[in-house]
């Protein structure tokens, strides 16, 4: 297994939690809280100043078994802007647009051992832990 791809893969089956995080979201906070209280050891990542790369994304939709429209903040200015609602458009396109704009990406999402959840309700997240 190439190397990026090993590393992926372990941090999916680490112990380590992963947040995906908007410091300025309150779902997002609260999700944090929780795992905080919890005693999860936390890798924070703030995925507006450090967004997911395609492979990251692309494994974050398999783990939550979601297509890239759906994973997608469809309120938001930008995702108007940019016509993503267009039918015509491709997986790729979709996923260039999250990766580009990642305001785009929905919020919190939390993995952990191979799993993944959206923190939406907060709450959601205790069942992968």
């Amino acid at each position: 297994m190439p190397p990026n791809k090993q590393a992926l893969r372990d941090k999916q089956m680490s112990q380590t939690t992963t947040i995906y995080h908007n410091p300025n979201c309150s779902k997002s906070k609260a999700t944090l809280e929780i795992l905080t209280k919890k005693k999860e050891s936390l890798d924070v990542i703030n995925y507006l100043d450090t967004p997911p790369d395609n492979e990251a994304l692309e494994s974050i939709l398999t783990m939550l078994g979601l297509a890239p429209r759906e994973l997608m903040r469809s309120w938001e200015a930008i995702y108007t802007e940019l016509n993503l609602a267009d039918e015509s458009l491709s997986r790729s396109d979709l996923i260039t647009a999250m990766l580009e704009n990642p305001i785009l990406i929905e919020r919190p999402i939390v993995i952990k051992n191979g799993k993944a959840t959206i923190g939406r309700p907060p709450e959601s997240v205790i069942d992968i832990l």
